[in-house]
């Protein structure tokens, strides 16, 4: 058995339904209408994770706080259901519409604003929520289309956007371009929108335009935590995790995403396995960063696993 197998069946025996759904979906290609495949999703709902996840919902639809109170919030949560491949219950479209209601706020919409012609916006809020909706089967909701031809308009000339209030601020940011990456191309997935695909292109060929952490000036690598593996990523940005993003859209063929590639396939442990590097979430009760669910601090992650497997997978690098 080769590396590439011996994680394949280490996904496979999770405990975690999503995982065991998703490595059968996305590294075996076993098809959707499969007796396997649907006896898989039909056990999500009652995954752990899952579980933990919609765990304390109150009878809003939202968790008792904001909706984006980190990470407890609905917005983070439904991130994290939509990544686990949680059907869309009536649960599930009770917290979205915490966040809708929420992102059609005042107090929501004016901390965005017009500098130097550039939309100043928090995008990857924007972004994660048209994913989350797109997925979920809510693609044509009036708020939601909004909300994609909202970033298609905010979109800089460089192919991003950014939050970033100064004047002196022309180039966009990598945080703030990842997620509405994301969330353009399910939006197009969803409803074969052609401006939501010309504009995920735009936002992809940012990326690649600096190999995906490399200043596309002088070469240089922009920050070294990016070049580390994390899962989650909120509204945080790794290689693998734009990677995994650009698979949505396409094949990873483009001799540009080649040194990410080679990061995560280096970063393969002994055993065939990958984990964290570092985390951008703390225990419950323990950080203001607290996370209703265990995504593993200890040996091999699934979740970075099964995304490594991905992204070499769709670059032709499986064994």
């Amino acid at each position: 058995m080769n590396s590439s197998d011996s994680a394949t069946q280490w996904l496979l025996q999770s405990h975690d339904p999503s995982v065991r759904f998703w490595t059968r979906i996305d590294v075996l290609d076993e098809p959707r209408d499969s007796s396997a495949v649907r006896a898989e999703f039909a056990r999500i709902p009652n995954g752990e994770r899952v579980r933990q996840l919609l765990s304390n919902q109150k009878k809003d639809g939202g968790f008792g706080v904001q909706p984006y109170s980190k990470w407890t919030g609905a917005h983070w949560r439904l991130v994290s259901l939509t990544e686990l491949g949680m059907p869309a219950t009536p649960r599930i479209r009770a917290a979205v519409e915490t966040v809708l209601q929420w992102l059609g706020t005042e107090k929501h919409r004016v901390i965005n604003w017009w500098v130097t012609g550039r939309m100043r916006v928090h995008a990857s809020i924007e972004g994660n929520a048209l994913a989350v909706c797109s997925r979920w089967g809510l693609a044509r909701d009036a708020r939601v289309e909004e909300i994609a031809r909202n970033l298609i308009a905010w979109q800089w000339d460089d192919g991003g956007w950014n939050c970033r209030k100064e004047k002196e601020t022309v180039h966009s940011s990598f945080y703030e371009t990842l997620a509405p990456l994301w969330g353009l191309i399910e939006f197009h997935h969803a409803t074969d929108d052609a401006d939501a695909r010309q504009a995920a292109e735009r936002a992809a060929e940012f990326f690649l335009r600096h190999r995906l952490f490399r200043s596309d000036h002088t070469g240089a690598v922009i920050r070294s935590e990016w070049r580390r593996l994390h899962y989650p990523l909120y509204w945080h940005y790794d290689i693998l995790q734009c990677l995994v993003i650009l698979a949505r859209l396409r094949a990873l063929n483009d001799p540009r995403m080649d040194e990410a590639l080679d990061i995560v396939e280096q970063k393969r442990l002994p055993n065939g396995l990958w984990k964290a590097d570092a985390y951008y979430w703390s225990p419950r009760g323990k950080a203001k960063s607290n996370e209703v669910v265990n995504w593993g601090r200890r040996g091999p992650n699934e979740m970075i696993t099964l995304n490594a497997l991905r992204v070499l997978k769709s670059g032709g690098r499986l064994n």
